[in-house]
């Protein structure tokens, strides 16, 4: 049986900053649409204007489709999102390019969750001029975790060689600390450990705990959650068979490789977590778990003081692309291995075969 190629949506994200030139550069290659099929929700006219700043985009083209149904699989596919007319500005942020981002993920969301596309890579948007009546979200996550039904998505940063997962995401540092709960914090180490068995094939994950005060608290001198909250959350989550660890305070497990000896790490706090996985992986992702399709991005902003030089480095919306297309693969190789056996056995064989078909065992 063949493998079925995926179809990966591509959201442009803020027209004024370098989605264009890292999607461009990361699809120019021709053989790209042997691996997989690419579909790009944006504009037209934006790939034709970054294409000319490009070098080695020449001969770069698209091919526009009303409907991600339309792709040819051959082909890098566009659906236009946005009017023709709309005005491009490398490096500024208009209410235009917020809209147009805007349009462009509710597109391709509505596309992701009816099947037409297999998996979602989101380039940059701009939190601030994207919000509208219709957009009132501050970031990707929280949107699709309202679209996916109100769930809990954990933010995960990704990379070869390190993954680090969020307790808390976009809220104001003075918030941090009431964010900080022993069950919220029970409740992620759980997502992590999930995604990390189904989406990265991880057999039982090793998981560290970050402390949210400097030196873990110090024993109390230089806080509290430590020993009142963060440490009760990884005895419990130990209890409930997860191989969980910590707290340790973030700057020497990171400075000292600790963080070598672990399959995964959660931090209390955006910056905690984000500041060392970028400094250690530059071209690392950006991927959101818990939701149930698949989205990840690339771990950097809009970059609006590069936006139309043509010197945006393409290597995360490479690494996201890729990344996407191994948890679609992944998490598609864990439903088959625990589905009924007989089931397994005809879905390799070609069948489509529903479990209901199948002779049931007796516990």
């Amino acid at each position: 049986m063949s493998e079925h190629k995926i179809k990966v949506g591509i959201t442009h994200g803020d027209i004024n900053g370098i989605g264009y030139e890292i999607i461009i550069k990361a699809l120019c290659d021709s053989h790209i649409t042997e691996l997989f099929t690419p579909i790009i929700y944006g504009s037209a006219k934006a790939v034709a204007f970054y294409r000319k700043g490009i070098e080695g985009a020449e001969n770069f083209s698209v091919n526009q489709i009303t409907s991600a149904r339309d792709a040819n699989a051959k082909r890098v596919n566009l659906v236009n999102c946005v009017d023709e007319n709309i005005r491009i500005e490398p490096g500024v942020s208009t209410p235009e390019a917020g809209a147009a981002a805007a349009a462009a993920l509710h597109a391709a969301v509505a596309d992701l969750k009816a099947g037409v596309i297999d998996v979602l890579v989101t380039a940059p948007i701009n939190k601030e001029n994207i919000q509208s009546e219709t957009f009132h979200f501050t970031g990707h996550t929280e949107f699709l975790a309202t679209e996916a039904g109100g769930v809990q998505p954990l933010m995960l940063m990704i990379s070869d060689t390190l993954k680090v997962g969020l307790l808390t995401i976009h809220i104001p540092v003075s918030q941090i600390a009431s964010g900080v709960t022993k069950e919220g914090i029970v409740s992620h180490l759980k997502e992590l450990r999930e995604s990390l068995i189904r989406d990265f094939a991880v057999v039982e994950p090793r998981l560290a705990v970050l402390a949210l005060n400097p030196h873990a608290g110090d024993g109390g001198l230089l806080g509290t959650e430590e020993e009142e909250i963060i440490r009760p959350a990884v005895v419990e989550a130990s209890d409930n068979g997860m191989l969980a660890f910590g707290p340790f305070a973030a700057d020497g497990f990171f400075a000292s490789g600790n963080y070598l000896k672990y399959d995964a790490m959660l931090a209390m706090y955006h910056d905690q977590g984000l500041a060392p996985f970028k400094a250690l992986s530059p071209d690392g992702v950006n991927y959101t778990a818990g939701l149930p399709f698949v989205r990840t991005s690339p771990a950097h902003g809009v970059g609006y003081d590069i936006a139309g030089t043509g010197k945006a480095d393409p290597s995360s919306m490479r690494a996201a692309i890729y990344a996407a297309i191994d948890i679609f693969r992944n998490r598609r190789r864990y439903a088959d291995m625990t589905r009924h056996p007989l089931q397994h056995y005809e879905r390799e064989r070609g069948a489509d075969v529903s479990v209901n078909d199948l002779p049931q065992t007796e516990n």
